[in-house]
């Protein structure tokens, strides 16, 4: 029997600028699909959590400019379950909008977190933490997240420490969090099995979060005086462009996790990733030629000598023919052809030239 005071908030606001020139300002990341299976990340998160929570208890939260990509890929969504931000301030103002505006409806309400681009597999194990967790934050205040079990040493991931051994069906307080740790340090991690992914994955009462956010980020939540008024009204709208305008760009890690004393991390065994950038994509998309190239689609490639590569076209009338490249990213679209080192810091400095005027079409 559905909870009928379980609800969720997919975040689905970013701009998704480490995927360029895939993923742009006007079409990011989260409304892409990467995969096969012809559902954008977006879509794909929506379905999964539908089997979960009950289906008019899904928000949405995106930027104001992505309306129109959200009403087409979730026709179904309720106008009042779509949250529009005029600005992007990271994760902790687009929950505290999300908390207030389920509080309006449900005092009671129990509230999983959850962004729009993550790759999760084995559902049926996802499914069943996931109301495990609901069920232990609806008698507690816990701020859970859901920590993933490692399976390798991976330095792309944030870790979370537990502060003991954890009880099958229950969270384990946390002891400390750790931001994308190098290589050497996410082998240690992994060896001494205290330390979880962090998935990103939060599952809490709105009334526990709200009183987080009021103790430990006031520099949010005082500029939402007057929320149950305003929201949901014809002066929603006007309320949003002025306290977005002083709003501090903060996630909500910073914001309350790693402050709290009252965080704890609920162990899970689903298959999960954060598809946040080209390396995380690389073990994601779906064909692998046996020399290592990543490949989104199987057809209208000539690789000689190659290995290792990220190799990705938007384009079913065109043949890339490579010869000679070992660990590059080469993706081709239709008004961009990108090639460069498989190196994150390159490729960040590289993408950072899009900031120059002459390029702004391109973005």
């Amino acid at each position: 029997m559905p909870n009928n005071h379980a609800y969720c908030i997919i975040m689905a606001g970013g701009i998704g600028s480490r995927f360029w020139p895939i993923s742009r300002a006007g079409l990011p990341k989260q409304f892409l699909d990467f995969s096969i299976q012809g559902r954008s990340f977006l879509r794909r998160t929506y379905d999964r959590m539908k089997a979960v929570i009950p289906e008019e208890n899904i928000l949405v939260v995106t930027l104001e400019r992505y309306r129109e990509q959200v009403v087409s890929q979730l026709p179904e969504l309720p106008e009042e379950n779509l949250l529009l931000e005029p600005y992007n301030r990271n994760t902790a103002p687009c929950i505290a909008f999300a908390t207030y505006a389920i509080l309006q409806r449900d005092p009671a309400a129990v509230t999983v977190v959850t962004p729009s681009d993550h790759a999760i597999a084995r559902h049926e194990v996802f499914n069943r933490t996931l109301l495990d967790a609901i069920a232990y934050a609806e008698g507690s205040d816990a701020l859970i997240t859901l920590g993933v079990v490692p399976t390798r040493p991976d330095s792309n991931f944030g870790y979370i420490q537990m502060a003991g051994h954890p009880e099958p069906g229950s969270p384990v307080k946390v002891k400390t969090f750790t931001e994308k740790p190098d290589a050497e340090l996410a082998r240690v991690f992994i060896e001494t099995k205290e330390f979880l992914w962090n998935s990103g994955i939060f599952v809490w009462r709105a009334e526990a979060i709200r009183r987080a956010l009021e103790k430990y980020a006031p520099e949010i939540t005082r500029l939402w005086d007057g929320w149950r008024d305003v929201l949901g009204s014809e002066n929603e709208k006007p309320f949003l462009e002025r306290i977005y305008t002083d709003m501090p760009r903060i996630s909500i890690d910073y914001a309350v996790m790693e402050k709290t004393d009252n965080a704890w991390v609920y162990p899970a065994e689903f298959r999960w990733a954060d598809i946040g950038n080209w390396e995380s994509l690389y073990e994601y998309l779906a064909y692998h030629d046996e020399q290592g190239n990543a490949l989104n689609r199987t057809s209208r490639r000539l690789l000689k000598d190659c290995s290792d590569n990220i190799v990705y076209s938007t384009r079913d009338d065109k043949l890339l023919a490579l010869r000679g490249m070992e660990d590059f990213i080469v993706i081709d679209t239709d008004d961009v052809l990108m090639i460069c080192p498989r190196d994150e810091e390159k490729l960040k400095d590289f993408l950072s030239q899009l900031a120059m005027p002459e390029y702004e079409e391109y973005r």
